[in-house]
């Protein structure tokens, strides 16, 4: 059985085509280019003359040779700006909070990048992935830390199918452990973190290439009064603290809502605010991936949060609204999952957030 694996190149998919090898399978690997800095318009997406993707390249082809496997690459630079790119975009221009990582993986990863893994031979797909699949059943993955069934939430059941995700039984040390015995080139490279367009590079810069902020007034929520101005809505997110251009005892204001219509930021005292807070979210573009359709369960609203228990109101198949107690800077845009212990039952995006029964005014 040929198992077309997603080199990226870091250590984790490099192990999962490790073991996939170890197994018996037939294996390759296929790196995908989604970002291109000189056709993108990104001129701080190149460092010391060299393209991260490219090293990335040049880390997944070590590692295939070192295994004596095949890599092929695609790229898919233009479908990656259409499907994922415009999104994130055109979700901040509306002021609110997007997810690219979870469109990258429903428009790129599981469709383009599995299209083209078949058009190569494959059986089935393999990621590095944080994930577990039993039956059709996505479960969380061991390692409750590395996670990432978040992210996958908006892959359909038929993508699915026919994928591996070799290393989602396995902590990431345990992980790192392996690479280290089997003496992969890439085994103490360091994870990559935030977005993989954006990478370690600074947010509001980036995001000042294609988007031009236009400054408006910083209000606290509490008093009404003005107190500082922000340099565009787009480069704020609900729960922030951190550079939002206050002075003095800023580190204990918190991004609590972003007006579009207005064009204002609004801030609360303390990280226990109330306007922090929340009971009940609209939840919109429903991926169910279980039949299950429970009534209560857990979300989490963002990747790092912590599961809440939420009641769980169907309105259609594409639209769910969830009650909770408390929950803490649950934002527009960003994705709701929702969890029956173990597994994934589906996941959607946060349209309107309620407290008491009335939309969150600020929030709009």
């Amino acid at each position: 059985m040929k198992v077309i694996v997603g080199m990226s190149g870091g250590v984790d998919s490099a192990v999962a085509a490790y073991l996939l090898k170890k197994e018996g399978y037939e294996v390759a690997g296929l790196f995908m280019k989604n970002w291109d800095s000189n056709i993108n318009n990104d001129p701080e997406g190149v460092t010391d003359g060299i393209c991260p993707q490219e090293q990335d390249y040049a880390d997944a082809k070590a590692v295939c040779d070192e295994l004596g496997i095949a890599l092929y690459r695609v790229d898919f630079i233009k479908e990656y700006w259409d499907d994922v790119f415009k999104y994130f975009l055109t979700e901040l221009e509306k002021g609110r909070t997007p997810n690219p990582d979870i469109m990258c993986n429903k428009y790129i990863k599981f469709d383009k990048f599995k299209k083209e893994a078949f058009k190569l031979g494959a059986d089935k797909i393999a990621t590095g992935h944080y994930a577990r699949i039993e039956g059709n059943r996505l479960l969380r993955a061991v390692d409750q830390n590395k996670d990432q069934t978040y992210f996958l939430s908006q892959v359909t059941t038929e993508q699915l199918k026919d994928v591996l995700f070799p290393i989602g039984h396995l902590t990431k040390p345990e992980v790192r452990k392996i690479a280290e015995e089997a003496g992969i080139p890439v085994a103490k490279k360091k994870d990559s973190t935030g977005i993989c367009f954006i990478g370690e590079r600074h947010y509001q810069e980036f995001v000042s290439n294609y988007l031009k902020g236009k400054k408006g007034d910083i209000i606290d929520v509490e008093t009404g009064k003005k107190v500082g101005e922000h340099n565009g809505l787009m480069n704020y997110t609900i729960g922030q603290r951190r550079n939002v251009g206050l002075s003095g005892d800023e580190k204990r204001h918190y991004v609590c809502g972003k007006d579009s219509k207005t064009n204002t930021l609004y801030v609360a005292y303390g990280d226990d605010s109330k306007y922090l807070l929340s009971d009940e979210a609209l939840i919109e573009d429903m991926n169910f991936i279980s039949s299950k359709h429970p009534t209560f369960a857990t979300a989490k609203f963002r990747y790092r949060s912590e599961d809440v228990p939420v009641s769980i109101e169907y309105i259609d198949n594409k639209n769910i609204r969830v009650k909770y107690e408390n929950g803490k800077s649950v934002t527009p845009g960003q994705a709701c999952v929702i969890y029956l212990g173990e597994q994934v039952i589906g996941g959607g995006i946060i349209k309107q957030v309620f407290k008491e029964g009335k939309e969150i005014w600020y929030l709009k």
